[in-house]
């Protein structure tokens, strides 16, 4: 037995880089490959997120103003509905997935997933769920307009008796992004507990996997549930049946029991693995062990089986019964005790270490700052007077928005920093990077952070047209807006110009611990010339046994 030290891979030269680099056209192949799935599901979710930010943008054009004078209203409930849809079902939610596909094997030491050509299958539907859901712009009857909630019965109107209309459209896209999801997540969970590498014991796994396991779990134990509240919705709409249409006798009540069982999960499934990122860049630039290795694994278990015990504090304005308000109330709260966990688990391994605020541990610990007032108002938002209070608001939209863009797709960009070397084999600008970071940090603060005052005032969401004593931060908030558009540009002229031309990147360039650190960069195409025998815990920072592992 022969050990290897992360030290030891840095001999690997510029020759066996390029010998380790796809060609380009692999990326637009069906390819079997997670390295190649992963930057796949990376590239087309950014595109995603661009346009998605784009249709952002022109709804803060409209509501810079109390009038609605940009766009006609019906054009403004589809921007809405498909920003929201954009976002969440084809950014954040496959960046992700994205990034699990890519580092989940190199992490517990596998040469690919479990079942790869499942996985090439369900990123293919990716792209075929954007078209179906973009393509109702090019309709007669227009996009979906009911929200990315689609709540009915307005989501069942049809004013212009088309049987293939835009609301249509976008649940057949649904339908198919549900099928994709749960076809990753039964690969993701069973490679995750099938094909770790010997020695690999669960709590010498990777915190990353931990969360992303977690995270799967959810989608395989939720997700089929907004499948059929699609499928329900769907039949009502097009052939006349009666589920949840309650001018034919159904109850619309049941679309939303079945809609948040999984939407407020589906936070998590985004949180998660984000929370994992975090944990992995927050210690490698910190010089420091990750506090309470064990509580933050065990805590992501936690947080997602607490979520599913959650969703119906998003109904107390519902006629939920108050026996029903005051379980949803203590079971939300109770999510905060595995979350906070996870804070004080960052903040102890932050204090008196040796900090580097390089582009990643930036991104990190700015969406940890974000991530703590959102979870303030998330706390605020369980409480039945005050979510009664503020239901339908700005101040609803500003909470979600710090979790989803603030945490979310700051920790999304922090991963995609701290992993680009491993990826690419080249290191991106880090003025540019830093750059892009600050632009992010103030414009998203300035655009979300006047949400919740508004809204505490009662301005309502999904509206075009205001009262004028909303004016003064709906322009600060636009302003905001279209400052977080712009500091985009640095983000992809940095990636763009690092890949083709950024300087060669060494197996290691943080000086972190984990299985993927001890490859080339990039890895080469099955991860490791032998299956690796792990022999100590990835998070060893100032021990005297960092991560090793060994090969026969």
């Amino acid at each position: 037995m022969t050990g290897i030290s992360t030290r030891d891979m840095s001999s690997f030269d510029e020759a066996q880089n390029k010998k380790s680099q796809p060609d380009w056209r692999t990326y637009f192949s069906f390819s079997t490959n997670h390295k190649v799935i992963g930057i796949q599901y990376l590239v087309l979710s950014f595109i995603f997120f661009v346009f998605g930010g784009l249709l952002a943008m022109v709804i803060r054009g409209e509501l810079i103003t109390p009038e609605s004078d940009l766009v006609d209203r019906s054009l403004f409930n589809g921007l809405f509905t498909m920003h929201g849809t954009v976002m969440i079902f084809l950014w954040t939610i496959p960046a992700l997935v994205g990034l699990a596909n890519y580092l989940v094997p190199l992490m517990i030491g596998a040469r690919d997933m479990a079942f790869p050509l499942l996985n090439a299958i369900a990123f293919w539907l990716i792209p075929v769920t954007g078209i179906l859901m973009l393509s109702g712009f090019l309709l007669p009857s227009g996009t979906a307009q009911a929200g990315w909630w689609s709540y009915p019965p307005v989501s069942l109107q049809n004013p212009t008796g088309h049987f293939i209309n835009g609301e249509f459209i976008w649940l057949l896209g649904v339908v198919v992004s549900g099928v994709s999801s749960i076809m990753g997540a039964v690969n993701i969970v069973t490679t995750i507990l099938r094909m770790r590498a010997p020695g690999m014991t669960p709590f010498r796994t990777p915190i990353f996997v931990w969360t992303v396991l977690s995270a799967q779990l959810l989608q395989l134990y939720c997700l089929p549930a907004l499948t059929a509240a699609g499928i329900l919705l769907l039949f009502d709409l097009s052939f006349g049946t009666a589920f949840v249409n309650p001018s034919t006798g159904g109850d619309p009540i049941i679309y939303q029991h079945l809609f948040w069982f999984y939407s407020h999960p589906a936070v998590y499934v985004m949180a998660l693995p984000v929370f994992g990122i975090f944990s992995e860049i927050i210690p490698a630039f910190a010089r420091k062990p990750l506090f309470g290795y064990k509580g933050v694994a065990i805590s992501s278990i936690s947080i997602a089986a607490l979520g599913t015990l959650v969703w119906a504090h998003h109904m107390f304005t519902s006629g939920t019964p108050d026996w029903m308000r005051m379980m949803f109330m203590f079971s939300t709260m109770c999510v905060a005790i595995p979350t906070g966990i996870k804070v004080f688990a960052w903040t102890a391994t932050v204090w008196n270490g040796k900090l580097r605020l390089e582009t990643p541990m930036l991104f990190a610990l700015g969406a940890v700052v974000m991530f703590v007032f959102a979870g303030i108002t998330g706390v605020m938002l369980a409480s039945v007077p005050i979510d009664i209070h503020v239901s339908n608001t700005y101040f609803v939209v500003g909470h979600f928005h710090y979790v989803i863009f603030c945490t979310v797709t700051m920790g999304i960009f922090a991963g995609i920093y701290f992993w680009f070397p491993k990826m690419t084999g080249r290191m991106y600008s880090e003025s540019w990077g830093k750059l892009h970071f600050w632009l992010t940090f103030i414009a998203a603060n300035l655009t979300f952070f006047p949400m919740h005052l508004v809204g505490l005032q009662g301005m309502v969401r999904r509206i075009s047209s205001y009262d004028p004593q909303y004016t003064g931060w709906n322009i600060v908030a636009s302003l905001g807006g279209f400052l977080l558009g712009v500091s985009t540009i640095p983000f992809i002229l940095n990636m763009v110009a690092s890949w083709t031309v950024g300087k060669q990147a060494p197996a290691n360039p943080w000086r972190a611990t984990g299985l993927e650190w001890t490859t080339s960069s990039p890895p080469p195409p099955e991860n490791f010339e032998t299956i690796p025998v792990v022999t100590s815990t990835p998070y060893g920072y100032g021990k005297s046994e960092p991560l090793t592992v060994s090969e026969t």
